[in-house]
């Protein structure tokens, strides 16, 4: 059974205890201090509040059995005070006297800039701001797996405008495969999810579940038939051609992959798909994906994709690139990552093809390597009010790293549309009044137990590629363009 009261770090169970006496309304925030990518596209934190922390998720029960937990784990009765928490429950129902103010998911918002921020509702309860931490902060992993995936189809679409391809066919060019390397199937679902703000194609089935469930949508995300090579191998090498040609049978329309360096991806690609199965590649009614899955990328692709071109028809795109029948694709599934995509998109266009003629699927490498310090995510409290009014700014500023100074104050996150940027700007550094006047970009999504605002996949995406079509104008008014 889930119990939120050990739903956290050992440390959390003493800390109610170790508050000044007089503390009334503890505030805390969110934020990536820097990392890997330049900015974060937040998403999950909807899938915690309604799955962990939305209605009456404290009773009697839980803090019983907290209470025989810690003194055991302790050694000691006098760390957790269970009484604090008999009382959320008496007074609130079990529901958290809390007040969350979010970004709205789906925006890209730079690193160093506050994302969230929780402040307790009830004087005689500050100790429950924090309290959340260990369980609120693990929305670092969607909102990792998201910016990564924002920051894959970046490079991936800028390889489509470079080489005359229609950025249309982005929304399909990287395919989750990374079911199998996860964690655990809480990590698939959330991580597929957060892949599927920047694309439409994946094979992790608890990403599309988790959506329908927690974000909407008919059908998040697509498929397509396709081989492993217990398919191919079980026919036997000499009955390599009867394998595939069962592909084409078994599917005669539409888009279907297959696996192909089983033994020889060169033989197979030169003598089968474009020697003796040729003409009913081309025969059919949809496009023939074929997959290397072995060797190094950058040589191997430009190579299948010159060997198709060599067999099957292509063209020119007006961008002087060439462009495969539209039969035939290629996609590219071992190694990739986001330091492996974008040059493999450099390697075929240096071999005169548009980045249209491959997709790529993406693993543990999209899903599983990753972790806090990716984008440094950190949890902070900023701001102390005591029961006789007063108000103190708190932050960390350690003298042996600089980078881990922590925000101080009351914070909002405010976008300047003129300069086109977000900053983070705090009362601390000015009058009340001028900080009650900024706008703030952060909504309330959580208060007193209640999820106040939800979002929906499409209005998610629709932030996304919002931001993306402004990244784009921008740089052009830059003329740096996206070559």
């Amino acid at each position: 059974m889930r119990n939120l009261l050990l739903a956290c770090d050992s440390y959390k169970a003493s800390h109610a205890q170790l508050y000044p006496s007089d503390l009334a309304y503890l505030y805390a925030y969110g934020e990536s201090r820097g990392g890997a990518f330049p900015d974060t596209l937040f998403f999950g934190l909807q899938y915690y509040l309604l799955n962990y922390l939305a209605g009456a998720v404290i009773t009697l029960d839980d803090v019983a059995e907290a209470e025989a937990f810690w003194a055991s784990h302790f050694g000691r009765s006098d760390v957790f005070d269970g009484d604090r928490w008999r009382r959320i429950v008496q007074v609130h129902g079990g529901r958290l006297p809390l007040h969350i103010k979010a970004v709205p998911e789906g925006t890209v918002v730079p690193t160093g800039n506050v994302l969230f921020t929780v402040e307790n509702t009830d004087p005689e309860a500050p100790f429950v701001t924090t309290f959340i931490e260990t369980l609120l902060l693990k929305v670092w992993y969607p909102i990792t797996v998201a910016t990564q995936s924002y920051h894959i189809r970046q490079q991936i679409r800028r390889s489509f405008l470079a080489t005359g391809s229609d950025p249309a066919g982005v929304d399909f060019a990287c395919h989750d495969f990374g079911y199998r390397g996860v964690s655990s199937e809480e990590t698939a679902g959330l991580g597929a999810a957060a892949h599927l703000v920047s694309f439409l194609g994946t094979d992790t089935v608890a990403g599309i579940r988790l959506l329908r469930s927690v974000y909407g949508g008919e059908m998040p995300g697509v498929s397509i038939p396709a081989t492993e090579h217990s398919v191919i191998s079980a026919y036997g090498e000499d009955h390599e051609i009867e394998a595939y040609r069962r592909v084409l049978e078994t599917f005669p329309t539409g888009t279907v992959a297959c696996v192909s360096d089983t033994y020889d991806i060169f033989r197979t690609v030169r003598d089968v798909w474009g020697g003796v199965l040729r003409d009913e590649v081309m025969n059919r009614d949809g496009t023939l994906v074929i997959r290397p899955d072995s060797g190094e990328p950058n040589l191997v692709v430009p190579e299948v994709l010159s060997i198709l071109a060599e067999r099957f028809p292509s063209s020119r795109n007006e961008a002087g690139y060439t462009v495969l029948d539209p039969h035939v694709r290629v996609i590219q599934g071992d190694g990739m990552d986001v330091n492996t995509i974008g040059p493999l998109y450099d390697a075929i266009r240096e071999r005169g093809f548009a980045a249209e003629n491959l997709a790529i699927g993406s693993g543990g490498g999209l899903l599983q390597k990753v972790n806090r310090e990716t984008l440094r995510f950190a949890f902070k409290a900023s701001e102390a009010i005591h029961q006789d009014g007063r108000i103190v700014s708190i932050y960390k500023a350690p003298i042996t790293d600089q980078g881990k100074t922590s925000k101080r104050g009351r914070l909002k996150l405010v976008y300047d549309d003129r300069a086109g940027r977000y900053t983070t700007e705090s009362d601390d550094t000015m009058t009340r009044d001028a900080f009650d006047a900024l706008p703030d970009v952060m909504e309330t999504v959580f208060l007193n137990g209640d999820v106040v605002r939800r979002e929906t996949i499409d209005t998610i995406r629709q932030r996304a590629r919002t931001h993306e079509e402004r990244e784009t104008t921008q740089l052009a008014r830059q003329g740096r363009g996206l070559s």
